[in-house]
C-alpha cells in the first residue's frame, strides 16, 4: 500500500541532525524507540483527562491507539499526529454528567452520547472542508488566531504540573532537576540520544529521584509494587453510550475547539516540515471525528491531535508518520496490558511534572512559531489585541457561565479569538 512506502533514511542523516519528513523513516529499531518516546509524551495527559472526568484510563489509552490508527488510514499516512484524550471535553462532560470529582463517573453513558454527537459534527465539518476547501475556515481562523489557540493550549495546561504535581518543596526541586536534565540532553548530546531528549531526561531524573528517596530517604520513595502485582493481559472496562438531547447539545460544540486545535497543529507541522499539509485538512478533521465517535462508543474520552507529540516532533525534527503508526500499535497493546500501564504510572509524579513543563512549554512555542512562519504583523492593532486577549483568557482560565453551563479556559480563548478577530476584521 502507498501509505506504507516510507523512504528509509540512514543513521548518518540522524547523526547530522537532519530532518526526517512525514514520508521518510529511520531504520525500524530507531523508529520503535521514537514510538516509545511519543507514547510517554502522550501518556500523562491521555491518562489525566479521563481521571478528571471519571473515565477508565486504560480504555482511554486503548482508544488513543485505535483513534491514531483510524487517523493514519483516513489521511493516507501523510499527516504525522497522535490522537490522545482532549482536555476540551472536561468542563462540558462534568456539567453534562454531574460528575463529583472522585472515583468512577456513574453517569458516564450520558457523557459518551454527547462525545459521539461531537465526533459526528466534527466529521461533517471535515466533509465540508474536503468538498469545498479550507478557505472558509482560514477566514475565521487565520494564523494569528490558530497560533494563539495552540499557544494557549500549552499555557492553559501549565498549572497542572506546577500546582498539582509538586505537593512538597522536594517535589518542586525534583521537577527542576527533571527539566534541567531534559535541557542538558537537548543541547549537549547528539544523534539518537538527542532525539530521545524527553525519554532520556525522564530516565536520568527517575534514577536521581530513586537515589534521593529510596536511598537517602528525602521524599516519597518510588513504589514498584504496582508493576509486580499488575497482570500482563487484562480487559479494559468498556462502557455503552446513552443519548440524551441536553448532553448532546452541551458537548457537540466542542467540535469547534477541536477544529481550531487540529488546524493549528497541522499548520504547526507544515511550518516545521516545509510540506503543505492543507490538502489533507478535511481528511484529518474526518479522521479525528470518526476516532472520537469510536472512542465514545466504547467508554473512551473524545480525542484530538496531540500538541504534546508535536512538541516532541519540534524537539527531535522527526516527523515520520511511521513513528505514529508504531506508537499507536504500542498504545493498543498497552490498553490490554495493566502491567505496562503500571510501569508508566510508577514514574514519580514530580518527574512526570518536570517533563510536562517542558512539553507544555514546547506547545506554547509551537503557537508562536505559527506567528513567525506566517509573518503575523503585530504592528497591526487587530492582530495585537486578538493575540493579547486570547493568551490571557486561556492562561487565566477565564470562564463564562450560560445558565448551568460554563465555558472556560481553552474554550473561551478559542471562541474569543475567532469572534474577536471577526469583529475587528470588519474594519478591513
Amino acid at each position: 500500500m502507498g501509505m506504507f512506502n516510507w523512504k528509509e533514511k540512514s543513521d548518518a542523516s540522524l547523526q547530522a541532525g537532519g530532518v526526517i519528513g512525514p514520508d521518510e523513516r529511520l531504520p525500524w529499531p530507531q523508529t520503535a524507540v521514537m514510538g516509545v518516546q511519543h507514547l510517554i509524551a502522550m501518556f500523562g495527559a491521555t491518562v489525566l483527562a479521563p481521571i478528571l472526568m471519571g473515565f477508565d484510563p486504560n480504555v482511554a489509552v486503548l482508544m488513543s491507539g485505535i483513534g491514531t490508527l483510524i487517523f493514519f488510514f483516513m489521511t493516507g499516512g501523510k499527516v504525522p499526529s497522535y490522537l490522545g484524550s482532549s482536555f476540551a471535553f472536561i468542563g462540558v462532560v462534568i456539567a453534562a454528567s454531574g460528575y463529583g470529582g472522585t472515583g468512577p463517573n456513574t453517569n458516564l453513558g450520558v457523557a459518551l452520547g454527547g462525545i459521539i454527537a461531537c465526533g459526528a459534527l466534527y466529521f461533517i465539518i471535515g466533509a465540508i472542508v474536503q468538498a469545498v476547501g479550507i478557505g472558509w475556515i482560514e477566514r475565521f481562523m487565520p494564523p494569528v488566531v490558530t497560533g494563539s489557540v495552540v499557544a494557549v493550549i500549552g499555557l492553559n495546561l501549565a498549572h497542572i504540573p506546577i500546582k498539582n504535581m509538586a505537593p512538597t518543596g522536594f517535589d518542586a526541586w525534583m521537577q527542576a532537576i527533571t527539566f534541567v536534565s531534559v535541557a542538558l540532553v537537548a543541547v549537549f548530546t547528539k544523534g539518537m540520544v538527542q532525539r530521545l531528549l524527553i525519554l532520556m531526561g525522564l530516565i536520568v531524573a527517575s534514577v536521581i529521584y530513586a537515589v534521593l528517596t529510596n536511598g537517602l530517604g528525602m521524599g516519597k520513595p518510588m513504589d514498584l509494587s504496582g508493576i509486580a502485582n499488575a497482570a500482563w493481559i487484562g480487559m479494559p472496562n468498556f462502557s455503552a453510550p446513552v443519548f440524551t438531547g441536553n448532553a448532546m447539545l452541551l458537548i457537540a460544540p466542542v467540535a469547534i475547539i477541536l477544529v481550531a486545535e487540529n488546524l493549528g497543529h497541522i499548520k504547526a507541522v507544515t511550518a516545521m516540515t516545509g510540506k503543505n499539509l492543507d490538502v489533507y485538512m478535511g481528511r484529518a478533521f474526518m479522521g479525528d471525528g470518526v476516532a472520537t465517535m469510536v472512542a465514545g462508543s466504547a467508554g473512551g474520552t473524545g480525542v484530538t491531535t496531540y500538541a504534546e507529540n508535536i512538541g516532541v516532533m519540534a524537539a527531535t525534527k522527526i516527523y515520520s508518520t511511521a513513528v505514529f503508526f508504531v506508537a499507536a500499535l504500542m498504545a493498543v497493546v498497552l490498553g490490554f496490558s495493566p502491567k505496562f500501564g503500571a510501569v508508566i504510572q510508577a514514574i514519580p509524579l514530580p518527574v512526570m511534572g518536570g517533563v510536562s513543563i517542558v512539553v507544555f512549554g514546547l506547545i506554547a512555542i509551537a503557537g508562536a512559531k505559527i506567528w513567525v512562519e506566517n509573518k503575523v504583523d503585530f504592528s497591526d492593532n487587530k492582530n495585537l489585541i486578538v493575540a493579547a486577549i486570547t493568551l490571557v483568557l486561556g492562561t487565566g482560565d477565564f470562564t463564562l457561565k450560560f445558565g448551568g453551563f460554563g465555558l472556560g479556559g481553552i474554550g473561551t480563548a478559542t471562541f474569543g479569538a475567532i469572534l474577536l478577530y471577526a469583529l475587528l476584521n470588519r474594519k478591513t
